[in-house]
């Protein structure tokens, strides 16, 4: 089976908004989800973790599947209604989102 993102490339969709008091940071394919009070806090805890679970994942020698889990479904909505640029539910205030890559450095 051939997987979108591999332990030497890819990439990962990010998404960093507030809901409610709350900022979030999401990496869609991997399920990492960070929160935080700044979204700038919530970015730098979002690449620590996506970093680690990398660093993880080779150690262990994983098979590419974990870097292309399946969403959850609310995030993965959220991500499509971006992308359109549809207006999201009031709850939410998007900081940014985009695709990370996952190129070995």
């Amino acid at each position: 089976m051939k997987y979108k993102n591999t332990f030497q490339k890819g990439s990962v969709r990010v998404m960093i908004f507030k809901e409610g008091s709350t900022w979030f940071g999401v990496a869609l394919e991997f399920n990492i989800v960070e929160t935080g009070d700044d979204p700038r806090e919530v970015m730098v805890l979002l690449d620590e973790a996506i970093r680690g679970y990398l660093h993880s994942g080779r150690k262990a020698s994983l098979r590419p599947v974990v870097l292309n889990q399946k969403p959850d479904p609310e995030y993965e909505k959220m991500w499509n209604a971006l992308e359109a640029r549809r207006t999201l539910p009031p709850q939410f205030k998007v900081h940014s989102f985009g695709e990370r890559s996952l190129a070995v450095a």
